[in-house]
């Protein structure tokens, strides 16, 4: 399962709750150039590397997706994927359109969820509330609206009014992805004979 979201949209909070709620699903937790925020732990929050050994991982093809955002890259390894669901277990992703649009093409029978924030004005509070220059506020803004174009494709939107509500969406499309009969395939296979 893929979450996209502009900054600003709450999508990492609704991970976060998400993942207290559904155990039989992991966090990919992604590699990033950018420095460690405040409470940030490397291999928990992010893998904090260099841009030089980011570089050389995808020289090695070892991204399922990477982007740049902001001057960092940010990318998902395909080999702690691959353990994943290799263990059989499912996946939550919390990442970008672009990552998101190259997971499509490899992954197409993951589940692609866009969280928007309730209006424009909300999201441009909440931005607001970051405290950052106004020029890089509208760089930011700019931004979310290119990412918001792409939610013509994914297959389902959340808007984030109240968290509660957005983490029980994100846990509503999750079981009922897992009831879809094709992924129940192995199990009802016997009461067809």
């Amino acid at each position: 399962m893929v979450v996209s979201a502009p900054s600003g949209t709450g999508k990492t909070s609704i991970c976060r709750e998400f993942l207290k709620l559904c155990p039989d699903i992991r966090f990919s937790v992604s590699s990033t150039t950018r420095p460690p925020r405040p409470g940030e732990k490397n291999g928990v929050d992010y893998y904090f590397i260099s841009e030089a050994a980011f570089r050389e991982q995808i020289k090695a093809g070892a991204f399922a997706e990477w982007a740049e955002n902001y001057g960092y890259y940010y990318g998902t390894a395909k080999e702690i994927m691959q353990n994943i669901l290799g263990a059989g277990c499912d996946l939550l992703l919390d990442i970008e359109p672009v990552g998101a649009t190259a997971l499509r093409k490899n992954y197409p029978g993951g589940v692609f969820v866009f969280v928007l924030p309730p209006s424009l004005e909300a999201l441009k509070s909440r931005l607001n509330r970051r405290g950052e220059i106004p020029e890089v506020m509208q760089v930011r803004l700019g931004k979310a609206m290119d990412e918001i174009k792409e939610i013509v494709w994914y297959d389902y939107i959340i808007i984030n009014q109240d968290l509660q509500d957005a983490v029980d969406c994100l846990r509503s499309i999750y079981i009922a992805e897992k009831c879809r009969r094709e992924r129940l395939a192995e199990k009802i296979r016997p009461f067809l004979g």
